[in-house]
């Protein structure tokens, strides 16, 4: 069976795991591209400045973040010269995602305790899950987002579950 990508190709912008899978799962040929943190580093310090990237609302945070990374990513491709040499249509998939507790925004936890605790506070609570995927055609630079939101609910979480989560 052929790929489901066989006309066009996809770079995915990021390094998830779990994203990798998915679409590997789909049945879809891709490359996986990162900026390196230095170069992403500087261009969310640009967009802090210029474009307010922490917004109130997680929806509009993940869409900002996606397309920061997104941004960046076609700025190392531009720089580096690597954007000439695509060939044919390609599609940039970036993401985002963010959790939020009690009103409150979580990104990925800074460490472990960071983390023991987000994971604590879920026990036997419940939180929102917000995602987003921005899908860029570097061919013709046109650009789609999209956003989801899922409510997750917890059993009360073990002391010991949560340190091998942690771990």
């Amino acid at each position: 069976m052929a790929p489901k990508n066989s006309s066009f190709k996809i770079i995915l912008g990021s390094s998830s795991f779990a994203r990798r899978k998915i679409l590997a799962e789909m049945g879809y040929e891709f490359t996986v591209m990162v900026c390196s943190a230095s170069i992403l580093c500087a261009y969310l310090r640009i967009a802090l400045y210029e474009q307010s990237i922490r917004k109130e609302k997680a929806e509009e945070l993940v869409v900002a973040l996606a397309e920061a990374k997104a941004d960046a990513i076609m700025e190392r491709l531009k720089s580096t010269g690597e954007m000439k040499e695509i060939l044919g249509p390609t599609l940039l998939i970036t993401a985002d995602t963010v959790a939020v507790y009690e009103g409150v925004i979580r990104e990925k936890p800074s460490g472990k305790e960071e983390a023991r605790q987000f994971i604590k506070g879920y026990s036997g609570g419940q939180a929102s899950v917000v995602g987003s995927v921005v899908v860029t055609n570097l061919t013709t630079g046109k650009r789609k987002t999209g956003w989801e939101l899922s409510e997750v609910y917890f059993h009360e979480i073990p002391d010991e579950v949560i340190d091998n989560l942690v771990d």
